[in-house]
């Protein structure tokens, strides 16, 4: 069914509750060695003029175990350098994601091969789509304070839950639709027994399979 391979290519590979659930030991589980990061609804509010300290913790300790990290964000770059300059970290602004070339950038700048590498946003169709046209993996992150986007992000949503297979409130909307790995989340596609606290888990993305340790816990929907 085209529509349904239309989901299949748009689905991240992982989907997460909120970046600091991207321990080094999870990355390493996806031979992922360096992180493409959104800015906003990904690392801080839309709104936010500061990145929250646990994000800034999670940052170096990332860079403690060597893992290359950059930002890649379609905000004005007047905008992106006071955040790139709060985490010290190299930035590609405006980046016009979906299109692929600023993540392109982005691999040469780290000297890494893309398939290493993982684009970090929380909008399906422009960094988890820019992520599959460049040949990176994607991770998809809940958006920080979404009641404070801008419309033009907001009236996209609905569609993305009907990519990642959800309903409004987060649960699985209906059969057909790809199935998805979550971190962070007792929901881990259909039929997955409720789970809270840490556990050994066999979590299914859309292309592979993976055994990781996870901290798994309750989270809301879009």
């Amino acid at each position: 069914m085209v529509a349904g391979r239309i989901l299949r290519r748009l689905a991240p590979d992982l989907v997460v509750e909120k970046v600091e659930v991207l321990t080094p030991e999870l990355l390493s589980s996806f031979e992922i060695t360096g992180l493409l990061l959104d800015i906003d609804c990904t690392v801080k509010p839309y709104r936010a003029r500061a990145v929250p300290p646990e994000v800034l913790g999670w940052i170096e300790e990332l860079r403690r175990y060597g893992l290359g990290l950059i930002l890649v964000s379609n905000g004005r770059k007047g905008r992106v350098l006071p955040i790139a300059r709060q985490m010290a970290l190299p930035c590609i602004a405006p980046a016009w994601k979906p299109l692929p070339f600023a993540l392109w950038r982005a691999a040469q700048s780290l000297k890494m091969p893309r398939e290493c590498l993982a684009m970090v946003g929380d909008q399906i169709f422009t960094d988890i789509l820019a992520a599959r046209w460049a040949g990176t993996k994607g991770i998809l992150v809940r958006p920080l304070l979404p009641e404070e986007e801008p419309w033009w992000t907001r009236w996209k949503r609905p569609l993305e839950r009907l990519v990642i297979g959800e309903d409004a409130s987060g649960r699985r909307a209906s059969d057909g639709l790809p199935s998805r790995l979550e971190v962070g989340s007792a929901r881990m596609g259909r039929g997955s027994p409720s789970v809270t606290g840490k556990a050994r888990l066999k979590l299914k993305s859309p292309r592979d399979q993976f055994m990781i340790e996870a901290e798994v816990r309750p989270i809301r929907g879009f």
